[in-house]
């Protein structure tokens, strides 16, 4: 795999660090700017909004850029946003930095996705996909439980600080280790627009938006479950956090290696097994032990689906930055709706398990999404069958 893709992998964590780490400030932000808890919540879903209106239009505007530059300026944006954060005195201030951030999020996930399949060929993007979002799972391991333990002891915004100079060595990494490609645009509008006729790349973005939506539905709201829910004690939450992370790596290894050749039984049962420890985990929700292992499954099968996700977005498109870019789009619209009804439901009276139960609801959605993609496959492989007899 080419050192390149690692650099990408590398901006992904920061980018993905960002995102995620305000599950582990929640308590930092919600008494430092006095706002609600769900207020904070919501912080992840605006975030999402961002990257989801803003990151194709930051695509169409990059397509005449030659990719590596694009990656360049994508984290030049990111790291001011970051910046603008980390001196938040109020929370629209706030609310402003990470949409900011969330416009470079985007274009660079998709930007990146592209870059990689550049570098390693249609035969292997399953494997660079994994690459690129095993950043995304590094940061559950690393950048939200030490994220976590930061504001603990040194308060919220020094965590906004340590991503913003991570985001600064990212940008000399590519600078320095990302070819340039040649003249190769960010963009070709005809031949990636032409992709959004295909039906089966709609249910693919579907899919994409309801499995991460029913992760994060849960996992926006982990550390007042834990401290709240299953009295566990506040020094315990970054090593629950790591305990997810940690099995995210996991899944996404085992995922990646296996998403270019299995990648609809991936899907099926991931989803099947997703819609079950949710559900199993709103039951156990008051109880330690359950929930320490609710917590290990659901790192495990959840964001770990992801490159078999991007793999069947490329296989019934292309791989260019626009397709790759509205993914991303489409996936945070499961971030959006799921935190807004895991805030919703907690807001309603109807207790921490709330945003579990949703989750569980939106995995089971996802995976009724998988029949027609189903249907279309036994109807191509019927003609080939006549041909067999």
């Amino acid at each position: 795999m080419p050192f390149a893709v690692y650099i990408l992998g590398l901006g992904v964590f920061c980018l993905n660090t960002t995102e995620i780490m305000v599950a582990g400030l929640i308590p930092g932000i919600s008494g430092d700017l006095g706002v609600s808890i769900a207020a904070v919540g919501y912080l992840v879903s605006i975030f999402a909004v961002g990257m989801v209106v803003g990151g194709p239009l930051l695509i169409v505007g990059l397509s005449r850029v030659p990719q590596k530059r694009s990656l360049v300026w994508l984290l030049v944006v990111f790291v001011a946003g970051q910046t603008l954060g980390a001196l938040a005195h109020a929370y629209w201030v706030l609310v402003i930095a990470r949409v900011l951030t969330a416009l470079a999020a985007s274009a660079f996930f998709g930007v990146g996705a592209a870059v990689c399949v550049r570098l390693v060929g249609a035969q292997r993007r399953g494997r660079a996909m994994s690459v690129l979002y095993g950043g995304m799972m590094v940061a559950q391991v690393v950048g939200l439980p030490v994220a976590t333990f930061i504001q603990q002891h040194f308060g919220w915004r020094a965590s906004f600080w340590i991503v913003d100079v991570l985001a600064v060595v990212c940008i000399a990494a590519v600078v320095w280790k990302v070819p340039a490609g040649g003249d190769i645009q960010t963009l070709d509008p005809g031949a990636e627009i032409a992709a959004f006729r295909n039906l089966r790349l709609w249910g693919a973005y579907a899919t994409n938006a309801l499995v991460i939506g029913s992760v994060v539905a849960g996992f926006t709201y982990l550390s007042p479950i834990y401290t709240d829910a299953a009295h566990f004690s506040a020094s315990t939450v970054p090593v629950l956090f790591a305990a997810y992370g940690i099995a995210t790596v996991v899944g996404n290894a085992i995922v990646g290696r296996y998403a270019d050749r299995y990648m609809r039984p991936i899907l099926f049962g991931g989803l099947i097994a997703l819609t079950l420890v949710l559900a199993g985990f709103a039951l156990a929700v008051s109880y330690q032990a359950p929930t320490v292992i609710a917590t290990v499954l659901l790192g495990l099968i959840g964001l770990p689906l992801n490159p078999a996700m991007a793999a069947r977005v490329m296989s019934v498109s292309n791989e260019g930055a626009l397709v790759n870019t509205v993914n991303g789009s489409a996936i945070n619209v499961g971030v959006v709706i799921g935190p807004w009804l895991g805030g919703l439901g907690i807001s309603a009276g109807l207790g921490l398990s709330a945003p579990l139960w949703i989750g569980s609801a939106m995995a089971l959605c996802g995976l009724l999404t998988l029949a027609p993609d189903l249907r279309w496959r036994t109807t191509e492989s019927r003609p080939a069958s006549k041909e067999a007899v």
